[in-house]
């Protein structure tokens, strides 16, 4: 007997810096969300698509929950909220080096509990986990907390058990068209893409020198040939900071790590496009912008 096709909305839910992206990365093998160790890595909720023999799993990256410290944060929070009611089903990640329940993840317990969804605890960075006998306590905790369809351990940097968090999630899927061609792994727009990218090799580069508080505009994008015949975009992004002091840190000492940014980020775009890109990126300074409805706004997806 024929397996039914299935299809459904995914969202990917947690804290902060608990590899939401990583997982979505390594799930959809392709590059769609910015990875970095800082908050606000993830400003939208991303969907990313990964296509199977008998199903299409569209998963939706939301911002990691933290405490809200400017309009932005909170927007974020909201669309993070907001997909957990508007999904087929919810994974759940934790920490698996974590020792207790905490108040983040409490929150976000709640909220799952409210909406009543199928929801599977994925507890990731096990590999970090040195006694095993901790982990099994952390389950237990969790278990206590909330009915989860399933709980499944994985590492989303060495890709352990992702195919079986992919097999959980396909089983509780309804029979469902595809509702993306079999092509496609984002429904991001390239100009998202180019925005995602530059803004996560530049927190990658600054480590902790320039607070989260940047973001990328797509100012020009125009394909054109060269004279070899060669398609090429020539792409053109600011980076906004909050201060004049965060410009000349990014910019760096003649100009080197912007360059550095630069490069980086012309690299990916190349690799996920499969085009040659020509990128300039230049810094300019608004501040306060992380309270300003207008640009906040551009983050909280429909």
């Amino acid at each position: 007997m024929e397996e039914k096709f299935k299809s459904g909305f995914v969202s990917i839910i947690g804290r902060t810096n608990v590899g939401k992206s990583t997982i979505i990365n390594s799930l959809v093998g392709e590059k769609v969300a910015a990875v970095a160790n800082k908050t606000q890595t993830t400003r939208t909720a991303i969907r990313a698509i990964v296509n199977r023999e008998n199903s299409q799993i569209i998963f939706i990256d939301t911002p990691g929950i933290h405490k809200p410290k400017s309009k932005l944060s909170e927007i974020m929070i909201d669309t993070a909220f907001t997909f957990i009611g508007d999904v087929d089903v919810v994974v759940f990640v934790i920490d698996g080096t974590s020792k207790e329940i905490g108040r983040g993840d409490s929150k976000i317990l709640e909220k799952i509990r409210q909406a009543g969804k199928k929801t599977i605890l994925a507890i990731n960075k096990v590999d970090l986990v040195e006694n095993k006998a901790d982990l099994l306590k952390l389950i237990d905790l969790y278990k206590q907390e909330y009915n989860f369809t399933a709980v499944v351990p994985i590492s989303a940097t060495k890709k352990d058990n992702l195919e079986i968090l992919l097999q959980e999630i396909e089983s509780n899927l309804k029979e469902g068209p595809a509702y993306y061609d079999i092509e496609e792994y984002t429904d991001q727009t390239m100009r998202q893409l180019v925005e995602e990218t530059i803004r996560e090799k530049a927190l990658r580069l600054l480590n902790d020198e320039v607070p989260h508080g940047i973001y990328v505009e797509t100012e020009k994008m125009k394909e054109r040939t060269t004279k070899t015949g060669e398609p090429i975009y020539d792409v053109e992004a600011t980076i906004y900071c909050l201060k004049r002091s965060h410009k000349g840190i990014i910019i760096g000492k003649d100009g080197n790590m912007l360059k550095r940014i630069a490069s980086y980020a012309r690299t990916d775009l190349e690799k996920m496009l499969d085009i040659k890109i020509n990128l300039k990126v230049w810094v300019k300074v608004k501040e306060d912008w992380l309270n300003n409805d207008t640009l906040v706004k551009k983050f909280k997806l429909q």
